[in-house]
């Protein structure tokens, strides 16, 4: 009995053992060194916040089974997490499925996907696991390690956008004119006192006054006298002459009121006898409601001999009343023109009253107050200042966002440039400033589009979309909009794109070249280029500058050739 039960004991075995040595996935198992994996980038490499791999395999000979499937899962391995790319399935040639086939004879397969990055792959290991199933027998084939790291180099990226300040438009010298006529009777050039006191005079001469109060700088008068065209042509010419003279006498005793000196000045009255006013005429006819006006001015137009044409004026004006009594007054005149110059507050009475009386200043001076400053919150308090007195100008609100920005205050900026954007909702200056605070919140398609709106700001808009494009892995559209500026990111720009010498040139000229981001950078430089001088002497006084980057070089894929060299393990520890 006991014989018997051996004997079925045996048997047993003997099937088994001859199951498992029919079972294909055992020597696949045994063969799967003979399989060879490339990987494209190794390391990997993150550009706009994703890893894409690709990876090609080859089978040997003989060694995938006809009706064997196989698993092939690349999976991203870090310390605290893993994320799996998606599986690819390779089918015998004989096996039932879908999916890409690989002859007994040999074969590859060709593989590409993307995941998005997550903080700690920059230090991960790329494996992949290969499962194969036959029949309803299921075995591991391989859990092997095809790569190591991700370059993360992208996110050096600094925060260096250019925000844009609301300008003043403060001069410090101001030009002041008023203009005014007088009015002659017919073949005349006698200044009427009723003519002195018309409106446009009465400011003129009120004008004169708020000059002497505020000490103006006159720089003279100009005066041109017409006579009307009806008038004979020798007369009109010595009239014009005779009516600009004594429009400038009139004024003269003006002057001489108030006691303003200048008038006294050779030259300081320039008169001008223009004759008779023909295009004044036909400008003020055809401004009229006269009847037939149209064919008047035609008519009179066929005239080239002027004394002919001032006959017919004159036959016409006996015609149309209207015409004689509201067309030809007009144009019997002398226009004036005085010209001055106001001075602003001097420079140090600004800052004084910025400080004690900012109610007392415009606001083009309080803003061109904070520009005579350097200290930033001297600056913020003035912007204030401006938001305060004048809350419906957006450039205080904007000012004081802009100074927060470069303070990397961006709660209190964005709360600052909303209220400028209600007040001007399409002014590119906010929009630009508005765009910053978007990218820094994380929000990169926001800050684009608002940049798009704001291209008409100026150069610093372009530069901005730069950072844009250097966190979305665009890098030629990075370099092309950040134009010849030389900065970190600007260096960054042109190393991502491949413009190694250009980059290191960049970098030289910024004004980052001596920090310690700026020799990390000529670090990575150097790497990329194979020059290990150039990245160890770099790394060196960037790690001198920054102990910190000790451990960020140790993990960075960027060194990872240098890993096992000498100098820079000597470097890292």
């Amino acid at each position: 009995m006991k014989n018997k039960h051996l004997s079925v004991i045996a048997l047993i075995s003997a099937a088994s053992l001859g199951i498992w040595s029919c079972n294909p996935l055992n020597k696949m198992a045994k063969k799967a060194e003979t399989v060879t994996y490339n990987v494209t980038p190794n390391p990997l490499e993150m550009h706009g916040d994703s890893i894409d791999v690709t990876i090609s395999g080859k089978y040997p000979e003989k060694f995938f089974h006809k009706k064997v499937t196989v698993d092939v899962t690349p999976t991203l391995v870090w310390d605290g997490g893993q994320k799996e790319f998606k599986t690819i399935k390779l089918i015998g040639e004989a096996a039932e499925g879908e999916g890409t086939k690989i002859s007994y004879s040999g074969g590859s397969f060709n593989y590409h996907d993307k995941i998005p990055y997550v903080k700690g792959m920059e230090t991960s290991e790329l494996k992949l696991k290969a499962t194969g199933a036959y029949k309803t027998k299921t075995k591991d084939l391989a859990d092997l390690k095809i790569g190591d790291g991700t370059i993360i180099t992208p996110y050096l990226v600094q925060n260096d956008e250019k925000p844009i300040l609301g300008k003043d438009k403060f001069v410090k010298v101001i030009p002041r004119s008023i203009s005014a006529d007088i009015h002659f009777l017919i073949n005349s050039s006698v200044v009427r006192p009723q003519e002195m006191r018309q409106d446009d005079i009465k400011a003129l001469i009120e004008f004169l006054k708020e000059g002497v109060e505020k000490e103006y700088v006159w720089k003279g008068v100009t005066i041109s006298a017409y006579a009307s065209p009806d008038g004979e042509l020798s007369l009109n010419e010595n009239l014009a002459n005779d009516r600009a003279e004594a429009a400038a006498k009139a004024l003269l005793r003006e002057f001489k009121k108030l006691k303003i000196e200048a008038a006294n000045n050779d030259g300081f009255f320039a008169t001008s006898g223009k004759g008779e006013d023909w295009e004044g005429f036909k400008k003020l006819m055809q401004e009229s409601d006269i009847q037939d006006k149209d064919l008047i001015i035609r008519i009179l137009s066929q005239y080239t001999d002027v004394e002919q044409r001032e006959k017919e004026i004159k036959n016409i004006a006996a015609t149309y009343v209207k015409i004689a009594e509201t067309i030809l007054p007009k144009l019997r005149r002398a226009q004036i023109t005085v010209n001055a110059e106001e001075k602003s507050k001097s420079d140090e009475e600004i800052t004084a009253l910025a400080k004690s009386n900012p109610d007392s200043l415009t606001v083009e001076e309080l803003l061109y107050a904070a520009t005579l400053t350097d200290d930033m919150n001297e600056k913020l308090r003035i912007y204030k200042e401006v938001q305060r007195i004048y809350p419906n100008d957006w450039r205080g609100h904007n000012n004081v966002g802009y100074i927060y920005l470069l303070q990397k205050n961006v709660k209190d900026a964005e709360a600052s440039l909303k209220k400028a954007q209600q007040i001007d909702p399409n002014n590119a200056v906010v929009n630009n400033n508005l765009g910053i605070v978007a990218r820094w919140n994380g929000d990169r398609n926001k800050a684009k589009e608002l940049y798009e709106k704001a291209k008409s700001a100026g150069p610093e808009v372009h530069y901005n979309l730069g950072v844009v494009y250097i966190l979305d892995g665009d890098y030629s559209s990075a370099v092309s909009n950040m134009g010849s500026e030389k900065t970190f990111n600007a260096a960054l720009a042109k190393l991502l794109n491949a413009d190694l010498d250009g980059a290191l040139s960049t970098i030289d000229a910024s004004d980052a070249a001596n920090t310690a981001m700026g020799y990390y950078l000529k670090a990575i430089i150097g790497a990329r280029k194979g020059n290990k001088e150039l990245l160890i002497s770099n790394l060196k006084t960037a790690i001198e500058k920054d102990a910190s980057l000790k451990e960020k070089a140790k993990g960075d894929a960027e060194f990872i050739k240098y890993r096992s060299d000498a100098d820079f393990t000597g470097l890292v520890g």
